[in-house]
């Protein structure tokens, strides 16, 4: 991926040669064209096209925004009311995630979200252990977890 971002930056910087402009509208300029050119040859690569990968960053940040949001508004509904009816438990998440950087950025998007942390990870970091807040059922957490941040992130490091 990083050689194809250096490659869009060199063509970008060509273009600005061959046009004999140095502003930033001609850089945008080749720098879209660079994307054309490299997109036509994405198959000459061995990494996928990497606009996939920043699409699918984009997607992860926009998928924790709103989990983000609507676990705000499920913290904020408990501690409202007049009586608090919590059920806090501790569940084990088994991930499928390999990779440390994987797993860390899991366990720090299951941590920024209001209501929940991640507690512990095992010795073979494959299962991790979080305390939920207000937890109904294990079942409809872990699916949450699944289809939510380990999609998005197993999406990310294609």
């Amino acid at each position: 991926m990083s050689f194809q971002i250096l490659l869009n930056v060199v063509l970008a910087v060509t273009w600005m040669f061959l046009k004999n402009e140095f502003d930033g509208s001609t850089f945008i300029i080749g720098y879209v064209l660079g994307l054309c050119i490299m997109f036509v040859f994405r198959h000459f690569f061995k990494d996928s096209f990497y606009l996939n990968r920043v699409n699918a960053v984009i997607r992860l940040l926009l998928i924790f925004a709103r989990e983000l949001i609507s676990s705000n508004i499920s913290v904020l509904k408990v501690v409202l009311k007049p009586k608090l009816d919590m059920r806090p438990g501790i569940f084990a998440f088994e991930t499928v995630l390999t990779k440390d950087w994987e797993i860390t950025i899991l366990s720090n998007l299951i941590t920024l979200t209001p209501g929940t942390l991640v507690v512990e990870v095992s010795a073979d970091n494959r299962i991790l252990y979080i305390h939920a807040m207000d937890i109904a059922e294990k079942a409809e957490a872990v699916d949450s977890i699944k289809h939510t941040f380990e999609k998005a992130i197993m999406e990310v490091s294609k």
